[in-house]
């Protein structure tokens, strides 16, 4: 995901302080994997450098002076573009599951107990998430949904590796 431009979205509704950016990140998306301060300011002076935001106001606080910001032309014309420019889809030619298969047959070890160990996991997680689509509000339940299909084809291809793997252990040990 990109953060910066995720930041920007969220200033698209009006200026906010990098707090509120934050906090407004958090409840939209970091439901998982929270935003650290640090992250957020560090965005923010990368997006001010190239222009495509602004200090709107700088207010005194309790502690430092508190900059507000705001989102330029540039930096909708920015967000339009990443919004209308397609993810490119990951089709997992790299898996590390995979690795770890061909690498239990090359070694002569349980590859079949590695695909179990793995299928347990799936399994675990979709049930955590299935309980959390379950109890959440919209945007939980699509991202739950997003994350489950995921897991869903991942363990239709345990179930394929598991059926072919003596075929697959005669042709790497071969």
């Amino acid at each position: 995901m990109s953060i910066g431009h995720a930041l920007l979205g969220l200033l698209e509704s009006g200026p906010r302080h990098g707090y509120d950016l934050k906090r407004a990140f958090d409840e939209r998306f970091g439901h998982d994997r929270p935003l650290h301060y640090g992250q957020v300011y560090s965005t923010m002076s990368r997006l001010l450098r190239n222009g495509l935001v602004e200090v709107d106001a700088i207010e005194p606080g309790e502690g430092p002076e508190r900059k507000r910001y705001a989102i330029t032309d540039a930096g909708v014309t920015d967000v339009r573009r990443w919004l209308g420019t397609p993810e490119k889809p990951e089709p997992y030619l790299q898996s590390t599951l995979y690795t770890k298969v061909v690498l239990a047959l090359l070694t002569e070890r349980d590859a079949a107990g590695v695909l179990d160990v793995q299928r347990s996991e799936h399994l675990r997680l979709m049930r955590t998430l299935t309980e959390r689509k379950r109890t959440g509000d919209l945007a939980d339940q699509l991202i739950c949904d997003h994350a489950l299909f995921h897991l869903e084809a991942d363990l239709r291809w345990l179930e394929l590796t598991a059926a072919r793997l003596d075929r697959l252990a005669q042709e790497v040990r071969a």
